[in-house]
């Protein structure tokens, strides 16, 4: 995401036409679009930077760097679309646009593929959060800890004591701002020799659950579109 939080597009085609109507379209969504006229120099922009959508205008040319985008290594895929003269649906994409494009047609498309990215935003974003705490494992044993960030699906934290790969860890967590602790148990997915740890949840009761959502929301804030929804 660019600084004011709003979605980053890599628009490929060297069609004027569709380059016109899309970034048109793109900026009522308040999308920053970055349009390079070919695959090669789409594929050296996604080598320094990220994109949350990758619109490309569709020719056999493209086959490749769909397959390339697939690759990238990153947590977080961004949503491709394709622009083309059929309505089939382009392998390695996830929606299709078919010319002649008009605004109406695009805008319809991309309040698809808004709600896909702003899913998968809020699903992969972590916020920083630094909250000492003591944690026990399934064996009743206490572990002092920091959670260091939190997200959707899981936290991240720091400890000077051995944690196991596997091992469930449950605590009260305090989130800045909400009204109380929240309770979560989470499975440690990986560890690091310097004391970090990755863990998944797999309990939260519903009531935390979605304490845990409306924080977790309010700091997913994105540029909201100059389009309804």
């Amino acid at each position: 995401m660019t600084a004011d939080m709003a979605f980053e597009c890599v628009l490929v085609s060297r069609d004027p036409g569709v380059v016109c109507v899309l970034n048109r379209v793109l900026d009522k969504f308040s999308i920053a679009t970055n349009v390079c006229f070919t695959s090669e120099k789409a594929s050296d922009h996604l080598a320094q930077a990220c994109a949350d959508l990758i619109i490309v205008d569709y020719d056999d040319t493209t086959d490749d760097f769909l397959r390339d985008v697939h690759k990238i290594e990153r947590r977080q895929k961004p949503t491709v679309m394709a622009v083309s003269e059929s309505d089939r649906l382009i392998p390695g994409t996830h929606l299709t646009m078919r010319k002649p494009l008009t605004g109406e047609s695009c805008a319809q498309t991309l309040k698809t593929a808004y709600i896909l990215m702003l899913r998968d935003h809020r699903r992969y974003a972590r916020h920083a959060l630094m909250a000492a705490l003591t944690a026990r494992d399934q064996n009743g044993l206490s572990i002092s800890l920091t959670v260091t960030d939190i997200g959707d699906g899981g936290v991240g934290l720091m400890t000077k004591e051995p944690v196991v790969v596997g091992s469930i860890l449950s605590a009260h967590l305090p989130l800045p701002g909400a009204e109380r602790p929240i309770y979560i148990e989470a499975r440690v997915l990986w560890t690091r020799q310097y004391g970090a740890a990755g863990c998944e949840f797999v309990r939260i009761p519903p009531v935390d659950l979605s304490i845990l959502h409306d924080w977790l929301k309010a700091k997913c804030q994105v540029k909201q579109p100059l389009v309804e929804l």
